[in-house]
C-alpha cells in the first residue's frame, strides 16, 4: 500500500501538482476583435446565422479550433479569424 501511495505522489509531483491528463488549464486562448464590428455566428461559415456582434478591441475567450477560416469561441459560437488577433498571453494557435 505504501508503494502505491509513493508512486501516486511521484506522479503528482511530476505533473506539477495537476491531475494527470488535465491540460485544460495550461492552454490560454483569447482573441481581440480587430474589425469595427464583428459578426458572431452559430457555425463556422459566412452563411451561418448571426447570433450577436462584438465591437473593436473586445477581448473574449476562444478555442484553438479553426474551421473554414472561423475560430470557435469558448461558448461554441464562431467568428471570422480574419478579423481577430490572439492576445499576447495566448498560447493557442
Amino acid at each position: 500500500m505504501i508503494g502505491v501511495l509513493g508512486v501516486a505522489g511521484v506522479m503528482y509531483l511530476a505533473s506539477g501538482g495537476k491531475p494527470m491528463g488535465s491540460d485544460k488549464g495550461s492552454q490560454i486562448c483569447k482573441i481581440t476583435v480587430t474589425a469595427d464590428i464583428l459578426n458572431v455566428r452559430s457555425g463556422p461559415g459566412d452563411m451561418q446565422p448571426i447570433v450577436s456582434t462584438m465591437q473593436r478591441d473586445a477581448v473574449t475567450d476562444a478555442q484553438g479550433r479553426v474551421e473554414n477560416g472561423y475560430r470557435m469561441l469558448s461558448d461554441r459560437r464562431w467568428v471570422s479569424s480574419q478579423f481577430v488577433a490572439l492576445t499576447s498571453d495566448s498560447n493557442c494557435t
